[in-house]
């Protein structure tokens, strides 16, 4: 028997999305947000290629995308740290909800970034 939570069940766990221009500075921001319990862990898929208008002008760059997983108690958290350490003048920070999932992977999560002290 599986541990699955359905579509319809409250979690309260939340994916984080965020872009970066290297794969160095996706690494250092993962470690830094891992080491600090705001996120459980970090997935960086890249390059990955964004179009996007900047200061008047339509970009295209290569990037790196953050997939970090953590609770809705350390979204404001991770987002102000992510903010602080970030290199962008203003970076992406998605936040997404997940309506589902593995029953211990999500209980994983919410443990790995459980504030200290709770």
């Amino acid at each position: 028997m599986t541990s699955v939570t359905t579509p319809d069940a409250t979690t309260s766990a939340r994916v984080v999305l965020t872009t970066t221009d290297s794969a160095d500075e996706a690494e250092r921001l993962s470690r830094v947000l891992v080491d600090a319990r705001l996120a459980a862990c970090v997935q960086i898929a890249g390059p990955v290629r964004s179009v996007f208008r900047w200061d008047g002008a339509v970009s295209v760059e290569d990037e790196w995308q953050l997939w970090l997983k953590t609770d809705v108690a350390r979204v404001d958290d991770l987002t102000a740290r992510l903010l602080a350490e970030h290199t962008y003048d203003v970076p992406e920070v998605l936040v997404l909800p997940v309506v589902g999932g593995h029953g211990p992977y999500l209980a994983w999560v919410s443990e790995e970034t459980a504030a200290p002290g709770s």
